[in-house]
């Protein structure tokens, strides 16, 4: 079966404006979590956010497309510039249908839907701009990546809330196994405005602390997430075409699994067990899809939610399947610095992951010492962790029922 390998990254985060300093920042266990500042959010009970900062869409991209688009596109944008640029790849080179195009959707573009209906309340349907139709629609960084590049080939919209990320590099991948030689996937976010925020309380597990330490998965005192924004894109390429360009891969994607529970309440207590269940069967099939054994694991990038249940569902799924050699894998949760990026989790997580294999470090979880730990488990704190990388394995999970496993290899 065609081996596919990651070729280049490209992030848009809350801790750098690129790849580069977004892992610099990893590795220092930065956090780029702080006060929301895009709107007033004193009315609000979540009131910190993992906001990027300081980015100009204009300055990256045409002046035309901004107008057009919602600021996760603008995102998603900007991280394809930078992943092709990674991977040394013009796509222009090649034959447009060897090239297609998955993201991952949740939110979409709630901003620029906002202030479209705002200008419908008050004005009537004359000011409703043109591009209303196109920019909201979960489908929109898609097909603006696909136009934008003249990418013909597969394209394709995965939405399964913050399972988005991880599905969206396994749907990429089954595109290249079944003859697409390039593609262009991951998944951004940006849901710090007043109605996506409003949405986002349905949920129950946001964290109303008033503090930049807000979010801490696998601490003592975790009290649920704050929302982040931005993205990673990866580019995934059939690794005999990797190898004819004379590019060098950065990491394998081995395996996948996805589950899902269905929806049910998250207060009642039987939904964690279920949700571990479910979260364990994902990361045994991913593992066996990667023809990789408990034992060959050298890390994982958790989900990380905050929330005390869901951590504990976290770590008691990867003991059910690593069984003891689980007591000598790192963890770690780089959500914690970012806040929680919904359909872009994953994806951040991935990048993180490349780029561990990459270099051989694991990056710490931001915010934490091992003092603060409250799971039984080796979660990395303070300084990131050297060694032998083979594989890592990739968690997320999706409000509403959803966990999906990675596992990436390293480059032998």
């Amino acid at each position: 079966m065609t081996d596919v390998v990651v070729t280049g990254v490209g992030v848009v985060a809350p801790t750098g404006l690129d790849t580069e300093t977004f892992w610099r920042s990893a590795l220092a266990g930065e956090s780029g979590v702080r006060r929301i500042s895009r709107f007033d959010s004193r009315r609000y009970p979540v009131r910190y956010a993992g906001e990027v900062a300081n980015f100009d869409p204009s300055a990256v991209l045409d002046p035309r497309i901004v107008v057009q688009t919602d600021l996760w596109t603008q995102f998603a944008l900007d991280g394809t510039r930078q992943a092709l640029e990674s991977a040394a790849l013009d796509p222009r080179a090649l034959d447009s249908f060897d090239v297609g195009v998955t993201t991952s959707a949740s939110s979409g573009g709630n901003a620029f839907g906002q202030r479209e209906i705002e200008a419908l309340w008050a004005h009537g349907p004359r000011h409703v701009g043109p591009y209303q139709s196109i920019a909201w629609f979960y489908a929109a960084s898609t097909g603006q990546i696909s136009i934008g590049n003249t990418m013909r080939g597969p394209c394709a919209v995965v939405s399964s809330e913050s399972s988005g990320g991880l599905d969206a590099l396994a749907h990429a991948r089954r595109a290249v196994r079944q003859g697409c030689r390039v593609q262009i996937c991951g998944g951004t976010e940006a849901p710090v405005s007043p109605y996506a925020l409003t949405c986002q309380l349905r949920s129950g597990l946001l964290s109303e602390r008033d503090s930049p330490t807000a979010y801490r998965p696998f601490a003592h005192d975790a009290c649920g997430y704050v929302p982040g924004e931005g993205g990673a894109v990866l580019v995934l390429e059939d690794a005999a075409h990797a190898q004819a360009r004379g590019v060098r891969p950065l990491a394998v994607v081995a395996g996948h699994a996805a589950t899902f529970t269905g929806s049910q309440s998250t207060t009642d207590g039987e939904y964690w067990t279920r949700a571990a269940e479910a979260l364990a069967v994902a990361i045994r099939l991913a593992l066996t899809d990667a023809h990789v054994g408990a034992a060959e694991i050298d890390a994982v990038f958790a989900d990380g939610m905050g929330v005390p249940s869901a951590d504990r569902a976290e770590i008691r799924a990867l003991r059910q399947v690593l069984g003891p050699s689980f007591d000598r894998v790192p963890v770690t949760a780089v959500s914690a610095g970012l806040g929680r990026a919904y359909s872009a989790a994953g994806t951040f997580a991935s990048a993180a992951a490349t780029l561990a294999l990459r270099d051989g470090l694991v990056p710490p979880t931001p915010g934490l010492t091992g003092h603060d730990v409250a799971v039984d488990a080796d979660v990395v704190t303070g300084a990131p962790r050297r060694g032998r990388l083979r594989n890592v394995l990739v968690l997320a999970r999706g409000f509403g029922g959803f966990s999906s496993a990675l596992v990436l290899g390293s480059i032998r």
